[in-house]
């Protein structure tokens, strides 16, 4: 899913979501690499992806998908886990548009956030890798957790495989293995994809590009693509090439550290603020080719080869390999005595080359007796790393009455092992042994001086480098210790369970409704089986790691042309001249950081309309409106009986917000307004902080906490009170569901639970609220004015957390200019109000600054906002209006110790019709 897919392979090779391996996904982070599986839901059929829902990808258009990707738990066998599963929420928004008849340009967005327990390894089971975590609870003591073990010891017979010792029999052999998994915090990626194309009337062109970003992986990537008709449109060829450009700057697991050998990455690791951090570059060429042959009146065939070129750094820096080193002087064939085996984690090494082809093929029938679409796609892909993947596709699209389509669909996919994949690996001979000279002496050293080495014969007896008996008793003499031959070991390993022999199989269901507004909104669901025993001829061998997920989906699509083509026929004139380029009350009138500032005039009218907005916490530290120090901040920013350890330095916060907007009559409007958050800090230490705990792990947000996923949803009315010439009232009644997460955790690190997340990062308030708000608008002229008086009243006492939110109340003024029929500025005063948190966490949160205490929030706060409005009056766009507004903060007067606000930005784009 990231830039070298877009760039190089059509729609027609999107591969199997839970392989990461069929394309370019085994990328250098975990989170990379696991997004190959995060973003299934791009593999339905939906209005993204598919044209066989309705209108063409071309038509001007926008398009909104939420897609939810959820793991069911693995098998840990001996071990409870309350470790979540992957779960991953997918924003996307795109757009298509079309200029001068010619000349095409669309965009795409991809905000997508998972959490949950990844593997980070496998290891045999009497390893116990997955060490249970265990607490105190009202029932005694119990598990709730594994956290990741990988150095240990393990006893294996002299065939070596593994032994379990049971009270009952003694030595068993116990073949099983088992996924090691460690937790995650949520992680965000966002991703961005422009297109711009010209078309005659039998080609087209294209030149794209995007981008790539978290917090440890980007790229960038460039393509060019065209087309070319032939035989009057029956015949069409396809092409494309494009590079990629990744670099990873991974963090290395804390958890793991202590257990993994990573010399191999020596040159690559750099030390900073107590962590390690592997860095490596990574590029991706692509090209593709593809035919698509109308057959008949309802039928066509589509084929297409696609190859990749990766070279650099493609390993992921978040898996290791489990290897059981031997000491050959253990073993004795024949013999019942058990082997003590040396279990180690090693950074896996796949190859730094890897090159791909996929072929595949699509064929469409019309089935005219009940006017539906048969689809069947097949591809077949491989590599030089082993990796041969088959992929079988068949949906069947079934126009219903009133605009309703239905599509089931199957799905079956399987691959072979990459060569270089192993479960574990056993290597013969000692992780760690004395080192010996070319006579096959022991070489020791005298600890007070390690430079001086010594040598040990058979007899026990020590000798200087002159061949001179020494006294041992009168030196400190330790054996010198070397570690193991890499030279030993495979080039390539790795036990990445995506890169095993597996198949899959999945069922699932499209629905469409397609609205004579041009409107379309769809949702999706399905349900997917990953098995070793599913793979095609059986013999995966790793049915340690089989798992089901789900996945989801919902979307709205806009087609802006079918809007107009119909406004068109109803006008009977041009759609310039129509009353739909007119602009609606408040369209110039209301800044862009005023929610519910407008209504809908009209009877059946319809709004959809996105709201971004971002505001920023950084700068000094403040007490009251003045700024605090950080001693004053330890002594007094926490509680009688804790002192503060760390604050934030900053903090950002990123909305996106759906607008939907329908006037059932000219006085009332209703309204739905999903949200979906996106928030990142990171915190230092405060000076004259309290020393650390020796040998305890703390939670210090230095390498960046971040959050995200679905908000809470708003659902409001908006009644017309008043209205005169150059003169509006109107009032706002609406509730806020609580259907963002107010529960979510650190990760555990080095066993030290960081518990809850922050307040200001957990994503809705977990409460309803009432949202009261009054509105006045007026205009005289080029002149505009107006004020707002809004409120948030929570309803409940508490949130499942233990707390509530503050209310807030926040009053507006403003007044602007239009500078012409398409442009207008404006100015804005706004004071706000906001309680402070009542109650507190009622699980535990680790308390390390004063964010994580209730009296540390809310205040008073004084701002001004600079906005601009634009819409578009007249022509194929007519309709469309975007709006920008920054807030810069005046004056703080916070509750306790909080960081210094440094603005908010706040952009609005709406299509009403």
């Amino acid at each position: 899913m990231n830039a070298p897919h877009s760039a190089g392979l059509a729609q027609h090779s999107v591969d199997n979501p839970e392989s990461g391996d069929s394309k370019v996904s085994l990328t250098s982070s975990r989170k990379t690499t696991l997004q190959a599986l995060t973003s299934a839901a791009l593999v339905l059929p939906g209005l993204l992806l598919s044209p066989a829902q309705g209108a063409s990808p071309s038509n001007d258009s926008v398009s909104f998908q939420y897609n939810r990707y959820q793991e069911g738990k693995r098998n840990l066998y001996n071990v409870h886990s309350n470790l979540k599963p992957i779960m991953v929420d997918v924003v996307h928004g795109s757009g298509n548009f079309t200029f001068y008849d010619r000349v095409k340009f669309s965009f795409s967005y991809t905000q997508d956030t998972w959490s949950g327990a990844t593997p980070v390894t496998t290891a045999p089971l009497v390893t116990n890798g997955n060490r249970p975590i265990l607490q105190d609870s009202p029932q005694g003591v119990i598990t709730v957790g594994a956290s990741p073990l990988v150095n240990t010891q393990v006893l294996l017979d002299q065939n070596l495989n593994p032994l379990r010792l049971t009270p009952e029999t003694g030595q068993v052999i116990d073949p099983r293995n088992v996924l090691i998994l460690s937790s995650a915090s949520p992680e965000t990626r966002n991703q961005a994809n422009f297109r711009l194309g010209y078309e005659w009337n039998e080609a087209a062109v294209n030149v794209g590009g995007g981008f790539s970003l978290e917090n440890d992986y980007e790229s960038s990537y460039g393509n060019l693509s065209g087309r070319l008709d032939f035989n009057q449109k029956l015949t069409s060829l396809k092409f494309g090439a494009g590079y990629t450009s990744s670099e990873t700057s991974a963090i290395l697991d804390p958890d793991l550290l202590p257990y993994v050998t990573r010399t191999a990455y020596a040159n690559q690791i750099e030390r900073r603020s107590g962590s390690e951090i592997l860095r490596g570059d990574r590029q991706d060429w692509t090209a593709n080719l593809g035919l698509t042959q109308v057959l008949g009146k309802g039928s066509l065939i589509d084929a297409n080869i696609g190859y990749t070129h990766s070279s650099g750094f493609m390993e992921n820096p978040y898996k290791v390999m489990t290897v059981i080193f031997i000491n050959p002087d253990t073993l004795n064939p024949g013999s019942n005595f058990p082997i003590i085996g040396d279990a180690r984690a090693l950074l896996e090494q796949r190859p730094n080359i890897r090159n791909q082809l996929a072929l595949s093929s699509k064929y469409v029938q019309h089935i005219s007796p009940v006017d539906a679409a048969l689809h069947l796609n097949y591809q077949f892909s491989f590599d030089d790393w082993g990796v041969n993947a088959h992929t079988f596709e068949a949906d069947w699209v079934q126009p219903l009455s009133h605009g309703w389509t239905i599509t089931p669909r199957i799905r079956y996919y399987s691959q072979d092992s990459a060569d270089f994949y192993q479960p574990y690996l056993i290597s013969n001979q000692a992780f760690r042994k004395t080192a010996t000279d070319a006579s096959g002496r022991q070489v020791w050293v005298d600890a007070n001086n390690p430079n001086q080495p010594f040598f040990r014969n058979g007899n026990g007896n020590f000798f200087d480098t002159n061949g001179n008996l020494v006294d041992a008793t009168e030196l400190n003499l330790q054996p010198q210790l070397v570690s193991f031959d890499a030279a030993k070991l495979p080039q390539n390993f790795s036990s990445d369970h995506r890169l095993s022999g597996f198949g899959s199989l999945s069922g699932g269901v499209v629905l469409n409704k397609r609205f004579t507004k041009g409107v379309e909104l769809e949702a999706a669901f399905e349900y997917y089986t990953r098995a070793s025993s599913l793979k095609l001829g059986g013999n995966g061998q790793s049915s340690f790691a089989d798992f089901d997920f789900y996945v989801a989906n919902a979307a709205i699509k806009v087609d802006m042309e079918a809007i107009n083509s119909r406004m068109n026929k109803e006008a009977g004139h041009n759609h310039a001249d129509h009353d739909h380029g007119k602009q609606h009350h408040g369209t110039h009138s209301v800044p862009a950081g005023i929610m519910f500032g407008h209504m809908l005039d009209n009877p059946g009218e319809l709004m959809v309309g996105y709201r971004f907005m971002y505001s920023r916490q950084a700068g000094d530290m403040l007490r009251g409106a003045h700024q605090a120090s950080d001693l004053s901040i330890v002594n007094e920013g926490c509680s009688d009986i804790t002192l503060c350890r760390f604050t934030h330095t900053e903090m950002n916060m990123k909305m996106h917000m759906l607008d939907i907007m329908y006037a059932p009559t000219r006085w009332l409007n209703l309204m739905i307004m999903p949200q979906f958050m996106d928030m990142d800090m990171n915190l230092r230490q405060l000076e004259g902080r309290p020393p650390p705990v020796p040998g305890v792990h703390e939670h210090t947000g230095t390498g960046g906490h971040t959050t995200g996923g679905v908000g809470d949803t708003i659902l409001s009315s908006l009644i017309k009170l008043y209205e005169i010439p150059g003169h509006r009232l109107h009032a706002g009644l609406g509730i806020s569901a609580p259907t963002g997460k107010v529960d979510l955790k650190m990760r555990r690190m080095f066993q030290v639970d960081g518990g809850l997340f922050h307040f200001d990062m957990q994503l809705g308030s977990g409460t309803w609220d009432f949202l009261p708000n009054l509105t006045y608008t007026g205009t005289s002229d080029r002149w505009y004015w107006g004020a707002q008086l809004y409120g948030v009243k929570r309803m409940e006492r508490s949130n499942e957390s233990g707390y509530r939110l503050g209310d807030i109340f926040q009053a507006s003024t403003w007044g602007g200019y239009q500078l012409s029929n398409w442009l207008a500025a404006s100015v804005r005063g706004i004071y706000t109000f906001r309680d402070r948190i009542h109650g507190d966490f009622n699980e535990f949160n680790a308390r390390i600054g004063p964010m994580d205490f209730p009296a540390n929030h809310g205040g008073q706060y004084w701002d001004i906002g600079i906005g601009v409005n634009a819409s578009v009056p007249s022509g194929k766009f007519a309709g469309n209006h975007f709006a920008f507004e920054w807030v810069q903060p005046l004056r703080d007067d916070v509750n306790g110790f909080q960081l210094e606000r440094e603005g908010a930005l706040s952009a609005t784009w709406h299509y009403s019709f």
